[in-house]
């Protein structure tokens, strides 16, 4: 089939570079230009020079406009394939190809929509994440499922862990979606609208830490935000600490929360949870933190001294 790909990032790179390799003739690429967003510069494998490499057309625009809905419907796609495209698609483009548009996205829809799923799903403490291929429609993330793949959640996941589970299915999801799209096939799983979640773009100020928290969600943050991305942060002595390496403490601490307490094995605790002041509340013993100049240190090290508060 011929075959537009609008796709951006190290999930469009995958995509491509399946496409290239299967039947299918990749009649046009269409990407983002590289973003200088703390997100975006992370998984940034570049769509636009893979698409040159191999002599594919490629245009390169932050939105859709009436000039790339020319390039789309002068290509006579049979389909379209979408990943990790940032913006709304209009009608006018994913209804241009003769199949329509099959859009791939990192979560299990209906749940987790939009931006950043495997970030929100980790910290939201889904026990599974994983791809789905679906119809574009519309709405958002919503259109009729062809096909969808998942892989667990362990309990050490960071986000990087998740992105390499599920990035490698990209191309191969993609492939097979396309197998089902071209067997005439069109009995797609409707999503249940009633079970949908829609999640915003994040921003570093997201990764700020709220001590009213149960322990055990900011310590899926401290993973959600490992390195390479902007690692979950708090305010001690009027700079910011980002916090690098954390876990539950062992025993249940009371107090008010953000309050620096007490040395426990290879940690230091930090008084948790909205409800602290009952001591029913595990903390969260930070093992590891890099200070404003980016120098890390173990949390004993950095804490010479318990008291104060973070905040």
């Amino acid at each position: 089939m011929r075959v537009v790909l609008m796709g951006y990032q190290t999930w469009g790179h995958r995509t491509l570079q399946a496409l290239l390799e299967s039947a299918h003739e990749v009649v046009l690429v269409v990407t983002h230009p590289k973003s200088d967003h703390a997100y975006e510069k992370i998984w940034d494998d570049s769509v636009a020079d893979l698409a040159a490499q191999h002599g594919v057309p490629v245009v390169i625009k932050n939105r859709p406009d009436d000039e790339l809905t020319s390039h789309v419907v002068a290509a006579k796609a049979d389909v379209i394939v979408a990943t990790n495209w940032r913006t709304w698609i209009p009608p006018e483009i994913f209804t241009a190809a003769r199949l329509g548009t099959l859009n791939v996205h990192d979560s299990l829809l209906p749940a987790y929509a939009g931006f950043a799923p495997l970030l929100w799903a980790l910290i939201n403490g889904e026990k599974e994440v994983g791809v789905t291929a679906h119809m574009m429609d519309g709405d958002l993330d919503a259109g009729d499922i062809v096909l969808q793949w998942a892989v667990p959640v362990e309990d050490t996941d960071t986000t990087t862990d998740l992105f390499h589970k599920t990035v490698k299915m990209f191309g191969p999801i993609t492939i097979e979606g396309l197998a089902q799209i071209q067997s005439g096939r069109t009995d797609w799983a409707k999503q249940d609208r009633a079970k949908a979640s829609f999640f915003h773009k994040r921003s570093v100020e997201d990764s700020r830490i709220d001590w009213t928290w149960p322990a055990e969600e900011i310590e899926r943050l401290v993973r959600a935000q490992s390195d390479p991305y902007p690692n979950a942060f708090t305010i001690h002595n009027g700079q910011k600490l980002r916090v690098t390496k954390a876990r539950v403490s062992d025993r249940r601490y009371g107090g008010t929360p953000g309050r620096v307490f007490i040395r426990e094995r290879d940690g230091v605790v930090i008084v948790a949870g909205a409800d602290a002041r009952r001591g029913h509340n595990h903390g969260l013993a930070i093992t590891e933190v890099r200070t404003e100049d980016g120098t890390r240190l173990p949390a004993l090290e950095y804490f010479a001294s318990m008291g104060g508060y973070l905040g």
